[in-house]
């Protein structure tokens, strides 16, 4: 399926929009009780991967960028589990988006959010050894930290194995889960974007038209034949191009085939740019 070009005007509302959102997931993070206390669960990778899946892998890099850059303000680590975090956020979203970008479907989605939920709990074992934990260690002393996994399963023995009975496990399970959620809203959010987008388009169309007609003195015909090119009209959006890609929307079209009346705020038209 062919990509939803947005404005660069709403890529960028948008992307903070999500950033902001992803900031507030992040500040209502919860323990869960098969991980030490000092370890949270949040969903803020969700709007991160809502946005690379519709924008692309660089709204969904700059929304954990943002995410972590607001709550470093009111970090606990001295903005080392913040690094980690943007770190492992961008190993998840960034394979994940690329995929879907290949594969614009649900089995390009769901194999997307495998790749990078194991990319990201692998790569965790490196970031949360050689980053995170000793910043930690500064605070606590690595016995104690061992022992609060031990706590939980006795049968682990230094730091990298809890690394990887728990942590990684936990990481993948986490990156499932933010993208089972995903799956569940990111239809409806992206009908409701493309309709914000091709509405304000279509207006902005429509000023241009009515600010010709005043200059021209004349009623504008956008739909009249020229001697080298013909406009037509969008099926998806209503917009009038004599471009083969529709400047407002994206859609591909294709000579006489476009010229199909269809009204601007059609959300069935919409569904079918996804």
């Amino acid at each position: 399926m062919s990509k939803f070009h947005y404005s660069k005007s709403r890529y960028i509302a948008y992307t903070a929009i999500f950033a902001a959102l992803s900031a507030a997931l992040m500040a209502l993070s919860f323990s869960v009780p098969f991980m030490p206390s000092f370890i949270k669960l949040d969903f803020s990778e969700v709007p991160a991967l809502i946005a690379s899946f519709s924008m692309g892998p660089v709204s969904g890099v700059l929304v954990c960028l943002i995410k972590n850059l607001i709550n470093v303000t009111m970090t606990t680590t001295s903005g080392v589990g913040e690094l980690s975090n943007f770190i492992l956020g961008v190993l998840f979203i960034v394979p994940a988006g690329l995929i879907y970008k290949k594969k614009r479907d649900r089995i390009g989605a769901l194999i997307g959010s495998v790749v990078g939920s194991v990319i990201m709990g692998v790569l965790s074992l490196l970031t949360n050894y050689y980053i995170a934990y000793p910043v930690y260690e500064n605070f606590m002393p690595v016995e104690a930290i061992v022992g609060m996994y031990q706590e939980i399963f006795g049968g682990v023995n230094g730091l990298w194995e809890c690394l990887l009975i728990f942590n990684m496990p936990y990481t993948i399970f986490k990156g499932l889960l933010c993208a089972a959620i995903t799956f569940l809203v990111y239809k409806p959010v992206s009908v409701a974007m493309k309709t914000i987008d091709i509405k304000l388009r279509v207006h902005r169309y429509d000023k241009l038209v009515e600010k010709r007609e005043k200059e021209d003195g004349a009623p504008h015909d956008p739909t009249r034949s020229q001697e080298e090119h013909v406009s037509v009209r969008c099926p998806f959006c209503g917009a009038v191009t004599d471009k083969e890609i529709c400047p407002f929307c994206g859609a591909r079209l294709h000579g006489s085939s476009a010229k199909t009346s269809a009204s601007p705020t059609d959300e069935s038209a919409v569904k079918k740019q996804r």
